[in-house]
């Protein structure tokens, strides 16, 4: 008969347990985040009486072996943003807390036409940068709320990985019978394209109240190429566009923002401090 050794059975249980929690343990790290999250979400809307909604998009690592992913606005971010509108009351606030580098041009026009027409003041909130698309649907608020040095992208189209108004630098610059067939559509599809965002831009800003000569010219300004796309477009520089900013980011906001910084692997993070606010005090003579 085999005999029953306890060391032997307690050192393969040992073992059991950490390959379980090696593996596990991912997963009860993400759900605890996403517990801080909600809660931090929650604090938001006691604070300021409105449903909080947001679209962050950083690199994170997931799974086993952390793989990094990297989020842009997609159709997927529309549906959610979408559903959580339909579900606030039409007299309720919504405050949307929004850090991205931009993305899926539909998935920004969805957006910011359900914010558009939401009945109840609609605030966005830019801790860091909302590029592109972000910008789009910041331009729906009746207020954005900016960090003092964070920033706004233009929202020239691309047509690919070219810039419309660059497209159309070509007609200006060579002849008609210069110029190949397919450069040519890609012509007329990037004349649409810009006449299509400073319309649409026009119509966004003009349903919130503003004046139509006002919104022309900002939507001339972000729409038409004269900035490259990746262009910080800066609080002060977005105050003299005539655009209704507000620098008076909640600290909570930045509290939640913390809830999402994840270093990559075992690396430490590139900045470092300690994450303490400090109290200056007169030194004595």
């Amino acid at each position: 008969m085999p005999t029953y050794d306890p060391f032997s059975y307690m050192f393969n249980l040992l073992w059991f347990m950490f390959f379980f929690f090696v593996i596990l343990s991912p997963w009860f790290r993400k759900m605890a985040v996403a517990r801080a999250r909600e809660a931090a979400i929650r604090e938001i809307e006691k604070k300021r009486n409105s449903r909080v909604i947001t679209m962050i998009h950083r690199q994170e690592s997931m799974g086993f072996l952390g793989i990094p992913i990297f989020k842009f606005i997609n159709i997927e971010d529309s549906e959610r943003v979408l559903r959580a509108i339909r579900m606030t009351p039409d007299d309720m606030p919504i405050d949307l807390i929004i850090h991205t580098p931009g993305g899926l041009a539909l998935a920004a026009t969805q957006i910011a036409n359900a914010l558009s027409k939401h009945k109840a003041p609609v605030r966005v909130i830019v801790p860091h940068y909302a590029m592109s698309g972000g910008t789009l649907i910041a331009l729906s608020a009746d207020e954005i709320i900016m960090d003092e040095n964070a920033v706004l992208g233009p929202v020239d189209p691309q047509l690919g990985q070219m810039p419309a108004a660059s497209i159309l630098k070509v007609l200006e610059q060579k002849e008609t019978k210069d110029i190949d067939d397919q450069t040519l559509i890609m012509a007329d599809v990037a004349q649409k394209a810009i006449r299509q965002m400073e319309d649409y831009l026009l119509s966004l800003m003009t349903a919130k109240g503003m004046d139509k000569e006002k919104a022309h010219r900002i939507a001339h300004e972000l729409a038409t190429g004269k900035f490259t796309h990746d262009y910080p477009l800066t609080v002060d520089y977005l105050k003299s566009l005539g655009l209704n900013i507000n620098t008076e980011v909640p600290q909570e906001v930045y509290a939640l923002m913390e809830l999402y910084d994840q270093p990559m692997g075992a690396q430490p993070p590139s900045v470092q401090y300690i994450p303490v606010p400090y109290k200056t005090t007169n030194s004595e003579k």
